[in-house]
């Protein structure tokens, strides 16, 4: 391709078919974005560390986001998540560029109704505060990862509703959705939770939004 911007624009004239078909079936969309973060120049070697230097880092998450705008551009952003984390593993992560420089664009630009990102993460559990001073377009809800997805600890139901209060008491109760920092299995063969723990994490989120709920609604 002559430039990273074709290259980008091929892929996702290529992705729209895939996309629509997903839509299609009546599935929520996931649009994992962790090449946003991770291509900070903060966070080390990027595949397109180059093309990252040459542009400027926020005009090249823009670029990505505006290239998913067109692989989407006939699906309801209402049926539409944006992922972004900053890969899916157990590390030091003190290199990671700090939510707001994602979340911020992200919001702006991308058409999803619906923005998911790490929260419980220890490197980043402290980013709820953003939303003292960013305000949410007004058909956006967030999905915070209130469960860690890189460790066996099994999050007491009780830490991870308070985590959801937090973001509820910012943003608005009923535009919150506990999630996950990421997947349990980033790809086959390729995981460091065991599969009981994740069942007994999941279980763990399932009772903590129903405190959160009784709370939050009472």
């Amino acid at each position: 391709y002559p430039s990273y911007e074709d290259y980008v624009m091929a892929i996702a004239e290529a992705m729209r078919e895939e996309y629509e078909a997903i839509a299609a079936a009546g599935f929520t969309l996931q649009l994992d974005a962790t090449d946003i973060p991770i291509s900070a120049p903060e966070h080390g070697i990027f595949w397109a560390s180059d093309v990252v230097e040459e542009m400027g880092y926020q005009n090249f998450i823009a670029l990505n986001l505006e290239a998913t705008n067109h692989a989407t551009a006939s699906i309801p952003g209402e049926q539409m998540r944006l992922h972004l984390c900053w890969a899916n593993y157990e590390g030091p992560h003190h290199f990671d560029v700090p939510l707001i420089e994602v979340l911020e664009p992200s919001l702006r630009i991308c058409r999803a109704k619906t923005i998911s990102f790490e929260a419980a993460n220890p490197r980043h559990a402290h980013e709820w505060t953003v939303f003292e001073d960013l305000k949410l377009p007004d058909d956006v809800v967030i999905m915070p990862g209130v469960i860690d997805t890189t460790t066996n600890f099994i999050e007491h139901p009780e830490l991870v509703a308070q985590r959801i209060e937090q973001f509820a008491r910012l943003v608005g109760r009923d535009r919150v959705i506990a999630g996950t920092d990421c997947g349990f299995g980033t790809f086959a063969g390729f995981g460091e939770v065991a599969p009981a723990a994740a069942w007994l994490k999941l279980a763990s989120l399932g009772e903590a939004a129903g405190i959160a709920s009784r709370r939050l609604w009472s």
